[in-house]
C-alpha cells in the first residue's frame, strides 16, 4: 500500500476539512462533527491554549469530548476526564471480497444497529452515524445479528467501525466476512482501509492481524470535561 499516511496522525480533522466537511462544525482552531452524527472533536494544535479556548466556545461550558491522540496536559478550563489506551491499524495484504449474506443498512435499521450496538459495545454510534459511509449487516430470520461499516474519512483512506456480532452468532467469521466485504468497497473507490480499537481487546486485535491489518500506531482515546 503507497497511499500516503499523513492525514492517518490526525483522521478526525483531516476527515472534517475534506471528506465530511458536511457534518463539521468549526470555532477558529477547533472542530467537531454534528453531535447527532459522531462524538468526535479535535483542535489543529493540541498544543496550542488558544486551540482549547475555541474549542470551549464551540462546545460551551461543562462539555464532555472526545479526542484521539496523543493525550496533551491538561488545558485551562479543561480536566481529563478518562482516557483509553487504542490502536490503529492499516491493510497491508487484507483478502478484501464481497460477501453474499451482507446487505446495505439504512436510516430505518438503525433503530436495530443502536440495539445491537448498546449490546455489543464495539464503540460509539449515533443517530445520523450511517450517513458517513456504507453500512453492511447480516440478518437471521429477520434479525438484525451483525454489523460493520465506514467513519472517518482522511483523503485516500476509510475507517471501517462499528465492528460487532450478536453473542448468539458469534465463532461463525460474520465479523471478518463484514470487515472483508466493507474492505472491498474502499478498495473499489481506490482508497485504503484502516481501523481503530483499544489496546485492551485482543481477540479483536488477533482478528485484524490474522486477515491481513498491520499496527501503525499506538494512540490513545481522551475524554475531557470542560470546568468553566
Amino acid at each position: 500500500m503507497t497511499t500516503v499516511q499523513a492525514g492517518l496522525d490526525d483522521p478526525v480533522v483531516a476527515s472534517l476539512r475534506g471528506e465530511h466537511s458536511q457534518f463539521a462544525q468549526t470555532y477558529g482552531r477547533a472542530v467537531r462533527y454534528d453531535p447527532q452524527v459522531a462524538p468526535f472533536h479535535a483542535v489543529d494544535d493540541p498544543g496550542d491554549p488558544r486551540a482549547w479556548a475555541d474549542l470551549t466556545e464551540l462546545t460551551g461550558p461543562g462539555a464532555e469530548v472526545a479526542v484521539a491522540g496523543p493525550v496533551p496536559a491538561n488545558h485551562p478550563g479543561w480536566v481529563i476526564a478518562g482516557e483509553v489506551a487504542g490502536v490503529q491499524f492499516v491493510d497491508e495484504s487484507l483478502s478484501a471480497a464481497p460477501f453474499a449474506e451482507a446487505r446495505p443498512l439504512h436510516a430505518g435499521d438503525v433503530p436495530e444497529i443502536l440495539a445491537l450496538i448498546e449490546l455489543t459495545q464495539p464503540g460509539p454510534f449515533r443517530q445520523r452515524t450511517i450517513e458517513l459511509g456504507t453500512y453492511l449487516g447480516v440478518r437471521r430470520n429477520g434479525k438484525l445479528i451483525a454489523i460493520a461499516g465506514e467513519r472517518l474519512h482522511p483523503p485516500g483512506w476509510t475507517e471501517i467501525s462499528a465492528v460487532c456480532t450478536h453473542p448468539a452468532f458469534r465463532g461463525q467469521g460474520l465479523a471478518t466476512s463484514l470487515v472483508q466485504a466493507v474492505a472491498y468497497g474502499i478498495r473499489q473507490r481506490g482508497e485504503t482501509p484502516f481501523l481503530h480499537t483499544s489496546a485492551a481487546n485482543a481477540n479483536a486485535i488477533r482478528l485484524y492481524e490474522s486477515i491481513g491489518f498491520r499496527l501503525r500506531k499506538r494512540t490513545t482515546f481522551a475524554v475531557y470535561k470542560n470546568t468553566a
